[in-house]
């Protein structure tokens, strides 16, 4: 099966992932997690119990809500010239409902941002804005905390209506895909993927997402730091084929997966004509150091 790129695709190349908001049951456990391993802080609370945490300065990166586990929401920042009016633009005349995004979403004081809010083909909340600040993420200190939010995955029962949401509509780009088209790598920006899809049997939730380390070294320091700091590696170390980033996975108290990777693949669309690469359906092609697989992930050709 070969995915297509139509319309919109390319569209947009300067957006990155934003923010993202989870349902988990106990969001005092959460926050104390993300605080004690990944350096986030609170930054408000929310309503009704919930709370919002980031790096201290800049804006938000997780919102966590009181509930049964899942993906309440994720936002995109776009920093394309008019490339939220064109998004909603093109949202509209395919038929999906467009809304202005509640200003609740985009934190007070990091200047005038505005946004749109849409749903993806599983109902999912999905939120479109203009710039905001970002200095706490790339001041990082790279051994006590990541540098910054790098992508998401989001798990799907078809991807099909996820890339002509996202490719056709939205206008990402196909990076490489799975032959047999269960699982693709969208890129927005340089970066070889700021969301990627993959088919999981079941849509609506987060597959998984991931902070970036940079380099080698970070990522060295930071597989001892998981040790140290008594959380268990899921997946990994690794590199993936498609992307050639180095990975290592563990899970947050509500079990969601976690990626911290290094090294991503960089794409120069405005010097050089790419075409979306098919890798084989192995476990060597998304693993490349001998094809060891998380138990929660499976391929369909010599899983």
């Amino acid at each position: 099966m070969v995915l297509q790129e139509r319309a919109a695709a390319g569209t947009l190349t300067r957006t990155t992932v934003s923010h993202i908001g989870f349902r988990v049951p106990d969001v005092a456990a959460s926050a104390a997690f993300y605080g004690r391993v990944l350096g986030l802080q609170v930054h408000e609370q929310l309503p009704e119990g919930g709370l919002r945490l980031g790096w201290g300065t800049g804006h938000h990166v997780i919102d966590l809500l009181e509930g049964e586990k899942g993906l309440h929401h994720y936002g995109f920042e776009v920093r394309d010239l008019d490339g939220v009016e064109g998004i909603a633009k093109r949202l509209t005349a395919a038929g999906h409902s467009v809304s202005p995004l509640d200003p609740a979403h985009l934190d007070a004081g990091l200047g005038t941002a505005a946004g749109i809010v849409t749903t993806d083909p599983h109902g999912t909340p999905v939120h479109f804005h203009t710039a905001v600040a970002r200095e706490g993420e790339n001041a990082a200190d790279t051994g006590r905390r990541p540098i910054k939010y790098q992508h998401i995955t989001v798990a799907t029962d078809d991807v099909v209506p996820m890339v002509e949401f996202f490719v056709d509509t939205v206008g990402f780009r196909i990076s490489d895909q799975l032959e047999d088209g269960r699982f693709a790598w969208l890129r927005s920006d340089r970066d070889h993927h700021t969301l990627a899809v993959v088919n999981v049997g079941v849509g609506g939730d987060i597959d998984h997402y991931s902070f970036d380390l940079a380099e080698w070294e970070d990522f060295k320091a930071w597989c001892d730091r998981l040790t140290d700091e008594n959380v268990d590696v899921t997946w990994g170390p690794g590199r993936h084929g498609p992307g050639n980033n180095l990975f290592v996975f563990f899970d947050d108290p509500a079990g969601n997966h976690i990626e911290l990777s290094a090294e991503m693949e960089k794409f120069h669309d405005d010097r050089v004509t790419y075409v979306p690469r098919r890798w084989k359906p192995i476990p060597t092609s998304v693993n490349l150091w001998g094809g060891q697989l998380a138990s929660w992930r499976k391929t369909s050709e010599g899983h």
